[in-house]
């Protein structure tokens, strides 16, 4: 289905998310304080930049033990992971500064960990927010035929392995990212038509892509291999050993915020409604974990808090815990859903468990 045909009911929740709003508003209203980053934010931008750019002058400048680089090359994996978390994910929600040119600047970070900001939000504002766990719609969950991540996907005799083999392929993520996935994404969104939502035109777009993806292998593959000490070979596991661990960790976050028992997966009818509202479905499909770790919350950008990310992505995620009660109450005010996990290890202990049914059982539930 394309994009016009798919609509969420127009009743049900509207209330709730309209008493929802006024009273997030009211928070920072009576607070005095910006939606937007504030002092915290620029001080982990700093160091989320820090952490992967240090290491990699390190390399190329300095360190000559093969066992310290190969630990750069990891700290780099967990900056890359951190930039994507902590700021290009709010930038590209238009949620770090109210000046749309400093959102431009910081969503375009992606290109230093090899990404497309044009492609992430087609794929992650356009259809993950708005078509949350949506049959054919959410692109975050159709990787078939190598996962099942809805019951509304076709069941193949691979997928009762997924819940081993996932983790293997969250960690390759990243390195398509910067080889394949945008490429075949630019495709996929020209025939679409769903460039156009981002001004652009899908020439101009393709070169983009080429232009800064070069550069992004040229400079973060290609001069460790010209000026760094280690073997070619060497350099090139570390490369892709920097790009596992970013992976991992940013499949990790996402992934138990929506692959999980609770999850609804609706499924559109034939005219493409979906019998349930836009607010409400977002609460139906998507679970916070570990709200009580406050380092962890610190260095995946808030988005332990991925129900408050989805009902408010155009506010800053150094907001989500101070407004998370007030989300909570009032979705319990109404009758509606608020799940959330204590611990991270409960959170991805129920995505491998719905890994795990998804890749055995055909009519698991959760099908609307």
């Amino acid at each position: 289905m394309i994009l016009e045909q798919v609509k969420f009911t127009k009743t049900g929740d509207e209330e709730f998310y309209k008493v929802l709003r006024k009273r997030v508003n009211a928070y920072f209203k009576e607070n005095k304080i910006s939606k937007f980053a504030n002092a915290n934010m620029v001080l982990k931008t700093i160091f989320m930049l820090t952490l992967y750019l240090a290491p990699f002058i390190l390399i190329l400048t300095t360190l000559s033990s093969t066992l310290l680089i190969v630990l750069m090359w990891m700290i780099m994996g967990f900056g890359m992971a951190g930039i994507g978390l902590s700021i290009m994910h709010d930038a590209n929600h238009s949620a770090y500064s109210k000046n749309k040119y400093v959102n431009l600047f910081m969503g375009k970070l992606i290109w230093l960990v090899g990404g497309s900001d044009v492609n992430w939000r087609i794929q992650h504002n356009v259809l993950h927010h708005t078509y949350t766990n949506v049959h054919g719609m959410d692109e975050d969950i159709e990787i078939d035929p190598l996962m099942r991540f809805s019951p509304n996907q076709k069941l193949r005799k691979g997928h009762k392995f997924q819940f081993i083999y996932a983790w293997f392929l969250y960690g390759m993520m990243t390195i398509m990212w910067a080889t394949t996935k945008d490429y075949s994404q630019w495709k996929r969104y020209k025939n679409k038509d769903l460039i156009k939502t981002q001004g652009l035109s899908s020439r101009s777009f393709l070169w983009t892509l080429i232009s800064t993806k070069t550069i992004y292998l040229a400079l973060t593959l290609g001069l460790p291999l010209w000026l760094g000490p280690m073997s070619w070979y060497g350099t090139v596991l570390c490369f892709l050993l920097m790009h596992f661990i970013a992976g991992v960790t940013l499949a990790a976050i996402f992934q138990p915020a929506h692959v999980v028992p609770s999850s609804d997966y609706p499924k559109p009818d034939k005219e493409g409604n979906v019998k349930v509202a836009w607010a409400e479905n977002q609460l139906l499909n998507t679970t916070n974990f570990a709200p009580g770790a406050r380092l962890f919350s610190w260095y995946v950008g808030g988005l332990n808090y991925q129900i408050e990310h989805h009902l408010f992505p155009n506010i800053c995620h150094v907001h989500y815990r101070n407004i998370s009660n007030i989300v909570r109450d009032t979705a319990f005010e109404y009758n509606l859903p608020y799940h959330s996990y204590k611990t991270f290890y409960a959170a991805l202990a129920n995505h491998t468990k719905m890994l795990y049914t998804l890749g055995r059982v055909e009519d698991a539930p959760g099908i609307h």
